[in-house]
């Protein structure tokens, strides 16, 4: 009998798939899509690299996941009206390590490769643009939707990857606070409608 025999760990599919989410939600923030490789991603979340594959199939399919799920927190964690101060927010986060954070981070760090700005593009028109557009019922509200993201990811981008002085040391309040006060242009509502 050997007393020294480690008892065997339970196994937990839905802790596994988390802990690999995280972990490389952190790592795509960190790094981006194409300097990202599973085998650092398996070995942040503390798993065999084989479970990675088994859960999610592929990188691209890992990223497309990291991107949905924190793309789901952001948009339904509070009202509706608020979207864009929380989308504006997250691009500015880039030292926050919670989830919703990373994937925006993600995005600016990433769009050099074609196929993760592909699943970008895709979980931008699919996601964000649609929710930002029920905001206003101007008949170009796709467009305005589109305005407004091109707008905070290019301020993200000028100060996360860029690193652009002034913009790169301004207080994160302070861009929040100026560029606020123009979203409700592009944004506007003729009618008197209730929001969620």
């Amino acid at each position: 009998m050997c007393e020294d025999r480690q008892p065997r760990r339970k196994r937990d599919p839905t802790a596994t798939r988390t802990a690999l989410l995280r972990a490389a939600g952190e790592l795509f923030a960190e790094r981006g899509f194409d300097q990202t490789t599973v085998r650092e991603v398996a070995a942040r979340a503390e798993v065999n690299q084989a479970l990675l594959f088994r859960y999610f199939g592929s990188k691209q399919e890992l990223f497309a996941e990291v991107l949905s799920h924190n793309s789901e927190a952001l948009l339904r964690n509070g009202p509706a009206a608020e979207l864009p101060r929380r989308i504006l927010e997250s691009v500015l986060s880039e030292h926050t390590r919670s989830g919703a954070e990373h994937t925006l981070v993600a995005l600016l760090r990433s769009l050099s490769d074609e196929r993760a700005a592909t699943l970008l593009r895709d979980e931008l028109g699919g996601s964000y643009s649609e929710r930002l557009a029920s905001l206003t019922d101007a008949p170009d509200a796709e467009l305005r939707a589109d305005l407004v993201l091109a707008w905070f990811f290019g301020v993200g981008m000028m100060r996360s990857v860029l690193r652009k002085s002034p913009l790169a040391e301004a207080s994160p309040e302070v861009i929040v606070d100026y560029l606020m006060r123009a979203v409700p242009l592009l944004l506007e509502r003729n009618a008197s409608s209730d929001d969620e």
